[in-house]
C-alpha cells in the first residue's frame, strides 16, 4: 500500500500570492519548493484512489479510467476544485466518497456529471476488495472526515483538515496505530487557530497515537518558512511532507 502526496500546501499555497519574501521568490523559480493544494493518491491492490481533489490538473495526470474513486475529506474549494472539470467527462463514472455534508460545494450536487457521490457514516467501515476504509470525524469548520485505510494489516491514516481530534476518533487511532499518519500541520508552534493544527497539536497527537511515522501536510506559508529555518527541530518519527513524496506502508 503506497500513498503519494500530490500536494502538501494549505489553501494559500507556497509561494504565497503577492509575497516577495526570499522563500516565495525561490519557490516561484523552483518547483520542488512549491506547495500545491493538499491531496494524495492511494495505490493498493492494483487500485488507485484520490484523497481529495484540489489539484487542477487531474484530467491531465489521470487519464479516463485510471482512477477507481475519490475520498473527499470536506467540501472546501481547495479540496474539491478539481472535480468541477472532471465531472463533465463521458462514458464512465467516478465514485466520490464524502462526509455527510448536505451543501457540498457550489453546484457539484446539482450537476454531478460522471461523479457518483456516496455519503459515508462516521466509523462505519466500507470494504473495497481487500481495502478497509474507516471514516473518522475531524474538527473543522465544515463536516470533515479523516480516513483510516487498512490493507493486509498495514494501515495509513490521512487526517486533514483538523484542529486536534475528537476523543472518539483519537481512541480509534490509538486502537489501530497506523504505520503512517499524514496529518494537518498548518501553523507554527504556539499559533492560535481554531480549525487547523499547529506543530504542538501534532506532537501531542503523535505521542498518543504512536504511528510508525508522522508526515506533516497542509503546510502554510509561515510553517513552511519555520521548517526551513529550523531543519532539525522536528521530533523523531515526525517529518515534513512535500509535493510528490511517496510513502509505502509495509
Amino acid at each position: 500500500m503506497q500513498i503519494t502526496l500530490l500536494g502538501t500546501g494549505n489553501a494559500a499555497g507556497m509561494p504565497l500570492y503577492g509575497c516577495d519574501c526570499n522563500y516565495c521568490v525561490q519557490a516561484s523559480a523552483v518547483r520542488s519548493l512549491q506547495r500545491t493544494p493538499c491531496s494524495a493518491l492511494l495505490e493498493v491492490d492494483n487500485k488507485r484512489y484520490l484523497l481529495d481533489a484540489g489539484q487542477m490538473n487531474l484530467a491531465e495526470r489521470f487519464p479516463a479510467g485510471s482512477l477507481d474513486g475519490t475520498f473527499i475529506t470536506h467540501f472546501h474549494p481547495d479540496h474539491v476544485q478539481g472535480l468541477f472539470h472532471l465531472r463533465w467527462g463521458k462514458s464512465l463514472s467516478l465514485p466520490v466518497y464524502t462526509p455527510p455534508d448536505t451543501q457540498g460545494c457550489a453546484d457539484l450536487y446539482k450537476h454531478p456529471g460522471i461523479l457518483v457521490f456516496q455519503q459515508l457514516r462516521k466509523f462505519s467501515e466500507i470494504t473495497l476488495g481487500q481495502l478497509i476504509v474507516t471514516p473518522l470525524p475531524l474538527i473543522h469548520s465544515k463536516p470533515t472526515f479523516g480516513y483510516l485505510f487498512e490493507f493486509k494489516e498495514r494501515k495509513i491514516a490521512y487526517l486533514t483538515d483538523t484542529k486536534g481530534m475528537p476523543d472518539t476518533s483519537l481512541e480509534q487511532l490509538m486502537l489501530n496505530s497506523p504505520d503512517i499518519m499524514v496529518i494537518d500541520c498548518s501553523f507554527v508552534p504556539h499559533s492560535d487557530n481554531q480549525t487547523h493544527n499547529n506543530l504542538d497539536d501534532v506532537i501531542d497527537l503523535q505521542k498518543q497515537v504512536k504511528p510508525g511515522k508522522t508526515i506533516l501536510t497542509h503546510i502554510g506559508h509561515d510553517m513552511d518558512i519555520w521548517l526551513k529555518k529550523n531543519p532539525d527541530a522536528l521530533p523523531e518519527y515526525i517529518m515534513a511532507g512535500h509535493d510528490e513524496m511517496e510513502l509505502v506502508a509495509g
